[in-house]
């Protein structure tokens, strides 16, 4: 724990930063009282989400390896000026 003062704070806050980027928490005086504490967060934990949000009320459904297939030349031209 790291205590400074509001000026110094002013001026050092990236190495305030840096420390609380480390773990270490730093507590801001004013006149040798402390007023506030800046502490690091709480990591999340990322887990893979699925596809769509359906969660738990329904199943996670999968995608079909066709739907990466490249599309046939007849929908493709539908979608292109050569269709016209």
């Amino acid at each position: 724990m790291i205590n400074v003062n509001i000026n110094e704070a002013k001026a050092h806050l990236s190495s305030c930063l840096d420390k609380v980027a480390e773990g270490e928490k730093v507590i801001i005086c004013r006149r040798n009282r402390p007023i506030a504490e800046i502490r690091p967060l709480k990591k999340t934990v990322r887990k893979k989400r699925p596809i769509g949000l359906a969660g738990k009320e329904f199943p996670a459904f999968t995608v079909a390896k066709t739907f990466f297939e490249p599309l046939p030349p007849e929908l493709l031209n539908a979608f292109s000026d050569e269709g016209k």
